[in-house]
Parts: C-alpha cells; sequence; structure tokens
C-alpha cells in the first residue's frame, strides 16, 4: 500500500507541474520545480519504505523517465533546449545510494543535496545570475547558484553531524566544497548522479 500511494504522490507532482509548464512557466523553473519536491520526498523515503522498495521504485522511474522522453508524456522535465540526462541520473542515484548505504541519514542528506542545494542553485542561477556567469564544458554556470549550492550543502552537513552527534572533522568542509566543485564540472545532468554518490562516500567515512 506504501508503494502504492507513493507512486500516486509522484505522479501527482508530474501532473502538476505539466499544467504549471503549459501555464508557460520558464522550462528550468518547471524542471527544478520536480527536482525539488519529488527529490525531497524522495530523501525520506526510508522511514516507510524498505530497501528493496526504494530501489524497485528507482528502477521503475528510470523506466518511465525513458518512455517518457521517447513518447514526450511528460513534456515539462524534458523542455531544456540544452542536451541533458539528469532526470535518468535522478533514478539511478536513488537506487545506487540505497542499495550501497543503508543508512537513512546518509540516503536523506545525500539526496537533499540532489534535491535542495542543486535544484535552489538552478533557481538562483536563473533568477540572479546572469551579470556573472561562466561556461563549465558548454553549460552556463552562475556564482549565484554555485554559492547557494554551497550554502545549501553547508547547512544539510551540519545537520547531519549536529543529529549523529559528530564533532568537528575536517572530512565535513570536504564534503561541502568536494560536492560544490562537482555539482560545476559534472555537466548534461551527471551532477544528479555524481554529487549524491559522492555526499554519501564522504559522510561513510565519519
Amino acid at each position: 500500500m506504501a508503494v502504492i500511494l507513493t507512486i500516486l504522490a509522484v505522479l501527482a507532482v508530474l501532473l502538476v507541474n505539466e499544467w504549471w509548464w503549459h501555464k508557460k512557466t520558464h522550462g528550468e523553473i518547471s524542471r527544478k520545480f520536480v527536482h525539488l519536491t519529488v527529490g525531497t520526498f524522495v530523501a525520506f523515503w526510508p522511514l516507510y519504505l524498505s530497501w528493496r522498495e526504494i530501489e524497485l521504485l528507482s528502477l521503475a522511474f528510470v523506466v518511465v523517465v525513458i518512455i517518457s522522453q521517447r513518447l514526450h508524456l511528460f513534456r515539462a522535465i524534458h523542455s531544456v533546449t540544452r542536451p541533458t540526462v539528469g532526470e535518468i541520473f535522478f533514478g539511478v542515484s536513488v537506487g545506487l545510494i540505497a542499495f550501497v548505504a543503508h543508512d537513512a541519514a546518509i540516503y536523506s542528506i545525500a539526496l537533499l543535496h540532489m534535491a535542495l542545494a542543486d535544484g535552489l542553485a538552478a533557481i538562483v542561477g536563473v533568477k540572479y545570475g546572469a551579470s556573472r556567469a561562466y561556461i563549465v564544458f558548454g553549460s552556463r554556470k552562475s556564482v549565484a547558484g554555485s554559492v547557494t549550492f554551497m550554502v545549501v550543502s553547508a547547512a544539510l552537513v551540519t545537520v547531519f553531524a549536529l543529529q549523529q552527534g559528530i564533532g568537528f572533522s575536517l572530512i565535513l568542509p570536504a564534503v561541502v566544497i568536494a560536492a560544490t566543485l562537482t555539482e560545476n564540472v559534472a555537466v548534461h545532468g551527471l551532477d544528479n548522479l555524481l554529487v549524491p554518490v559522492l555526499v554519501a562516500a564522504g559522510l561513510n567515512l565519519l
């Protein structure tokens, strides 16, 4: 029952986003709405789903995204003009972290980097980053977006450390810096896979 309700919730977000997109919302903002809402929701799946259920749901998500790309079902999440496979890597990272981490706190913080840090960075970058933008491997980045990512990443890592009772460790700022740099250079949606995996691997060292 929990799995069915989860699928219905994700489908509801996708349908709302599709309606929003038809109202001429900016393509990047529309995609990041899904990024923020679905990503944050997924980050807390271990509260009521088993690791196996999460792995299977991630596989199902990847299949749905591939079908959607070919049949143009959910055009809002595929509406950007630059080449990207970020939606596919989104699903892959969920299953991969669930498979290797088996730690709810690490899983949540890793995926919240993908949902909140990356999502908010993109929104801030679109709105305020035009004056200080730069190109990395053909993809447009902004100082405002990168700073936003680092601030949110630092907040997430701090929450993790406090919740786990971890004192100061150089690993904590190292994770933040490494995640920010990776988000900058991992273009075409690859950051959706590399950032959460890097964060999970780093926090697992504590």
